[in-house]
């Protein structure tokens, strides 16, 4: 009988809708038995924890509301997860907002520090939690019978990380830190045995895109350059991330997998 490609513990952020809960479900779905979920929301993390328990019933699912912004939150929720079950294999810090748009000059302090304290401030500190928490363990057994890691990280980042747009200087910002920050501490923690890679969505049908509904009419025009022309899924990118906390991605180290319809081609 082969084993499951995520026979450990799966840890992810932003789990109350988007990209976040399909990830905590694709988990669930592909054999991953014990899965934490984060998000500040706590009616759209009860949410998914419905749809996880109604789904998969085998699973054992905790709930954390937690502030990603927030350092002690941050630790609470990895200790939370090591208490109860030992270690964090697949960390996915998918936890974001658009926050406040408009040009420089336009856009307001509050609205600045917002942005770079969840998108980038945020991913850093559950990235340094987890870290801390995967330096104790071993590595995993993998499906295949390959030398595993002793943990993976996964961080959502975007396509406006890689190239950028107007009105939008703050977050295209965050983005690309978080980029640079996933290299470096890939590089970091290679001798480790840890691998920190992250995912560039491009306009992915979410909550985030949605709402308010004029925002779509806004977004058509970054959808047309992408040459597949249509909004993503969820789910096209949950897929991304799950092959890079999988152990058929052993040898994959700082990369930036963009799952964007093409659109940074262009």
């Amino acid at each position: 009988m082969s084993m499951t490609l995520f026979p450990g513990t799966a840890l992810v952020t932003g789990a109350a809708s988007g990209i976040g809960r399909s990830v905590a479900l694709s988990f669930a779905k592909e054999g991953c038995k014990k899965i934490v979920i984060a998000d500040v929301h706590e009616e759209g993390l009860q949410e998914t924890a419905v749809m996880l328990d109604r789904e998969y019933p085998s699973v054992l699912v905790v709930e954390v509301i937690a502030d990603v912004s927030n350092e002690e939150h941050v630790q609470k929720l990895v200790s939370k997860t090591v208490e109860r079950f030992g270690r964090i294999d697949y960390a996915v810090n998918a936890a974001g907002i658009f926050g406040e748009s408009g040009r420089s000059t336009e856009l307001s302090l509050d609205g600045f520090d917002q942005i770079t304290s969840i998108n980038y401030r945020g991913c850093w500190l559950c990235a340094r939690a987890e870290l801390k928490a995967m330096l104790q363990q071993e590595p995993l057994e993998t499906h295949d019978g390959r030398a595993g890691n002793r943990g993976v990280i996964v961080h959502v980042a975007s396509q406006l990380g890689i190239t950028s747009r107007s009105n939008a200087p703050a977050y295209c910002a965050s983005k690309a830190a978080i980029i640079s920050m996933t290299k470096s501490d890939a590089i970091d923690y290679s001798k480790d045995n840890i691998r920190i890679n992250c995912v560039c969505p491009g306009v992915i049908d979410t909550p985030m895109t949605s709402d308010p509904p004029e925002r779509v009419e806004l977004l058509r025009p970054a959808i047309a350059i992408a040459p597949l022309n249509r909004m993503g899924t969820a789910q096209e990118v949950a897929d991304c991330i799950l092959f890079l906390c999988s152990s058929k991605a052993t040898f994959v180290q700082g990369a930036s997998f963009v799952v964007d319809g093409g659109y940074t081609i262009n």
